[in-house]
């Protein structure tokens, strides 16, 4: 684990809040989390913290806190968090670069907590010896989730309630947001080392998979000390989580794939992950599980906007390869071979334009389930209807639709000018296709083309072929191939055919871009056409479509 400046949470709904006090004043197991005990059975105190106490008395939390649960009669469910614990981590390097110390530490905690948690009862206290003895001082605050006095209101506050005693503590986004903001600045302010903790992590390891795997490496280990006094060689010396295969995976596929159906095969193929996109969402599949992992859950550097620059980039440095091999091995051989004629070269179209609008569909209270069994739902439901309604209305004068045939006839063209722009991309698809096929065929015959007339020179063939037969296999397939796709002309150098590719690859963003907005647009219209169904009654609708109604 990388310890740097941070700060975790921890939800806890334990009634007992004499452990959270038990567990900072006295020594625990890592991986238990259960005290430590002496001969005699009893708890170790820890060699050295700092404790203090806002609101309360340090050595009386627990009592102060469910005395005030009582008198407010909060907290007395099973579900409910009864206290809220915040650590707030600092760099080993801290120690010794920066001079700070356990005492220093307890002050900036105290500071943290009176202006971040106030109107709390809390516990604040300082411990130095840090995780697997890293050395890293952390402070950990716990705060009784109930507040105890009023307090101003503060901008990251959603709830006016957030404010008043007797309510309980909401950790919201905006209020996560700004506590981090809060230990950015503190350091900064001390000159502690620090790192951006607003900006999401390139490999996202949390609190559960960080002790998962410590554990996991202690049984791993435990198990192959046995193999080895046993005159057994390990094969595995280091353990892996499901989170970690996958992320060695997607980085090891990812560093030569050069567009996510390649990068599909690769971590089928090897690893064995199944790889999906659902709504422009990253997600993997490990071969040990039976539900996926969103990217987003293992870092950015798993998310589609990284991958697809990655594969971009791939994509790039092997094209500049190639030229640089190709080059070297045959700069003259542009007239060799025929070819297939490219395509038209003309400008690039701008795509269709679509600004997309919030218009939802209006919802059937008579077939919604849910409606039917909740008065409150089936009232909100209404609500949001008649918005959607009004809404729709105004599309529609908004547009200028006269009657339901003029809708309809929009509609309509929506329709059919999505289908050709569906098949205008399919049909770059197809030419991108067979581009590539001739550059990957002409490169393999250029590649091998030496070696074939060695093959010609050489005056004991059947030697030279049986020590060179795959590559004369590829350059025969290579010929062959080129041969059948050939209209009579002959093949440019590989110049125009990356040229070519480029800009086949321009126009099929463009083309998807354009797909894209038409679509969008057809389904807006479909929303609104069965919006007016909804508003006039489906019965009425068609009446009045029939009858070439002029108002809507």
């Amino acid at each position: 684990m990388i310890f740097v400046a941070v700060i975790k949470h921890i939800a806890n709904k334990n009634s007992d809040y004499g452990k959270s006090e038990r567990y900072l004043i006295f020594q625990h197991n890592e991986y238990t989390q259960k005290p430590i005990l002496d001969e005699e059975g009893h708890m170790i105190l820890r060699e050295e913290y700092y404790l203090d106490g806002l609101n309360c008395d340090p050595f009386s939390f627990a009592s102060e806190c469910q005395e005030l649960n009582s008198y407010y009669h909060k907290n007395k469910n099973f579900n409910e968090i009864k206290s809220h614990h915040y650590i707030i981590s600092f760099d080993p390097k801290d120690r010794d670069e920066c001079g700070l110390t356990g005492e220093r530490a307890q002050q900036l905690g105290l500071t943290f907590a009176k202006k971040n948690f106030p109107g709390h009862q809390a516990l604040v206290c300082t411990h130095t010896d840090g995780h697997n003895k890293s050395g890293n001082i952390h402070v950990h605050i716990v705060i009784n989730s109930l507040r105890k006095y009023d307090i101003p209101q503060e901008p990251y506050m959603e709830f006016d309630c957030e404010t008043k005693a007797g309510y309980k503590h909401h950790l919201s986004a905006a209020y996560l947001t700004h506590l981090k903001q809060e230990v950015m600045d503190m350091c900064k302010k001390e000159g502690l080392h620090q790192v951006d903790l607003l900006t999401p992590a390139e490999r996202k390891i949390t609190e559960k998979e960080y002790w998962a795997q410590r554990r996991g490496q202690e049984k791993l280990d435990e198990l192959n000390q046995k193999m080895k006094e046993d005159g057994i060689t390990p094969k595995e010396t280091r353990y892996q989580t499901e989170k970690q295969f996958l992320r060695d995976a997607i980085d090891d596929a990812a560093s030569t794939a050069q567009s996510p159906e390649e990068f599909s095969k690769i971590l089928d193929e090897k690893y064995h992950i199944i790889f999906k996109i659902s709504r422009n969402r990253y997600s993997y599949l490990h071969p040990g599980r039976k539900k996926y992992i969103t990217g987003r859950n293992l870092g950015t550097r798993y998310t589609e906007d990284f991958l697809l620059k990655t594969f971009e980039e791939n994509t790039k440095s092997h094209r500049e390869q190639k030229k640089e091999i190709l080059e070297q091995q045959a700069p003259n051989t542009s007239t060799d071979l025929p070819t297939v004629p490219f395509s038209d070269t003309s400008a690039i179209p701008a795509p269709f334009i679509f600004i997309k609008s919030d218009l939802r569909l209006v919802i059937d209270l008579q077939t919604c389930i849910k409606a039917q069994q909740s008065e409150a739902y089936a009232q909100k439901v209404k609500l949001t209807n008649l918005k959607q309604m009004a809404q729709t209305v105004a599309y529609i004068q908004e547009h200028g639709y006269d009657s339901l045939d003029d809708f309809h006839a929009t509609l309509d063209q929506a329709s059919d000018q999505t289908s050709v722009s569906r098949k205008s991309l399919k049909d770059t698809e197809q030419q991108l296709k067979k581009v590539n096929e001739q550059i990957h065929f002409t490169g393999q015959y250029l590649a091998y083309k030496n070696v074939y007339a060695d093959y010609r020179k050489s005056r004991n063939k059947e030697k030279f072929y049986e020590e060179h037969r795959a590559e004369l296999s590829l350059y025969d397939t290579a010929l062959r191939t080129l041969k059948e796709k050939s209209g009579g002309n002959k093949l440019p150098s590989m110049k125009p055919l990356y040229a070519e590719k480029d800009r086949l690859v321009e126009l099929r963003e463009r083309q998807r871009e354009d797909f894209s907005n038409h679509r969008d647009y057809e389904r807006e219209l479909r929303t609104v056409s069965a919006n007016i169904d909804m508003i006039l009654g489906k019965n009425c609708g068609q009446q009045l479509h029939n009858k070439k109604e002029p108002n809507l």
